[in-house]
């Protein structure tokens, strides 16, 4: 059933409350052979309304205590849906029953980014140079809207590879871009986040919680430098340690061997290799000038599509330091790292 919501003074009919009852019987009781992916929010379920539409079904794991109050979650909610752009993944509407709250979205055939073309090498042979590129710009437009277009401005805060979901043609479409918005400012959800987005996190957020777009700046460099190398963005070795992606690139780039950081299953022996490996290194760069430490030198998001465009120059642009990642695992990890956000 389609609501009515009140917002200023306007009738909005795009919003739809659906009931336990409608979603229940789209998942088949939440059946587990429905069930598609689980992230730090709740789990989420493949279902069919009795329209026939196919959506995706979040179904948030936060108490009732620790989130706003059911009317001003239904018009968060509601102000969500007016979020509309091709890159982003269209929200339906949600249902409350108890101390449950449930999202409603569009659901995207390949699943994830993290799921489809970052889990192996395997994978990621069939994750072309033109795919990488059609995907970093498409989350870079999202974002873009989300900062500087879309009024109020949106922080999205969770940007990374599991929530870069793919349709049928492997289009990016950006998810939970709003989901921040649904819990008070005061939780906790950094302390019980770290565990498994350390890598994603920019350091200034981490430390003080202070929320700001150029925070979602260093996650979508962190993503960019993800999608060019293929490599994890903490990988783990026994003799020395963590390794963090963002400062190999570092390290690399003031070697100037960021060439070497490209993954290797994009390079082929032909003419088109140097043109790929002049592409991969400048959008590595990229990448890089959004990490850095200072955030006031950090790019905003229309600025970022015009460097991966080629549209801006970045020849002559200096990249300072990034932040260092592994400084906060003293300040924050300690904290509720139980918690998995995959």
């Amino acid at each position: 059933m389609v609501h009515k919501i009140d917002k200023g003074g306007e009738m909005d009919t795009k919003f739809r409350l659906f009931s336990y009852d409608e979603l229940k019987a789209a998942t088949h009781s939440f059946i587990s052979k429905n069930k598609v992916g689980e992230g730090g929010f709740g789990e989420v379920y493949k279902g069919q309304l009795c329209d026939g539409t196919i959506v995706a079904i979040k179904v948030l794991s936060i108490e009732l205590e620790s989130m706003r109050g059911e009317r001003e979650f239904i018009s968060e909610i509601a102000a969500l849906c007016d979020v509309q752009h091709q890159d982003l993944v269209n929200l339906h509407g949600c249902c409350i029953e108890g101390a449950k709250r449930y999202l409603v979205y569009d659901y995207m055939e390949n699943n994830s980014l993290a799921y489809r073309f970052l889990g192996g090498e395997y994978s990621r042979k069939s994750f072309s140079w033109k795919m990488r590129e059609n995907v970093s710009l498409g989350v870079a437009k999202a974002l873009a809207y989300l900062h500087e277009e879309k009024r109020p401005h949106i922080v999205h805060r969770d940007i990374k590879a599991s929530n870069v979901l793919l349709d049928q043609n492997f289009n990016p479409k950006v998810a939970d871009f709003g989901l921040a918005r649904l819990f008070q400012d005061d939780t906790s959800h950094i302390s019980t986040r770290v565990a498994g987005t350390l890598g994603y996190l920019s350091p200034e957020y981490a430390i003080t919680g202070r929320l700001t777009r150029k925070s979602d700046v260093y996650s979508f460099g962190v993503l960019l430098l993800e999608i060019i190398t293929g490599r994890p963005i903490v990988e783990f070795d026994m003799e020395h340690g963590e390794h963090f992606l963002v400062d190999k690139a570092w390290n690399m780039y003031n070697c100037d061997r960021l060439v070497d950081l490209v993954d290797f299953v994009l390079l082929k022996d032909d003419d088109d290799d140097e043109r790929l490996r002049v592409e991969a290194v400048r959008f590595m760069k990229v990448g890089l000038l959004c990490v850095q430490e200072a955030t006031k030198l950090r790019p905003r998001m229309s600025g970022v599509i015009k460097m991966l465009t080629n549209e801006m120059s970045i020849e002559e642009v200096k990249i300072s330091k990034p932040g260092f990642l592994a400084d906060l695992m003293d300040v924050k990890i300690d904290k509720k790292s139980s918690s998995q956000s995959f």
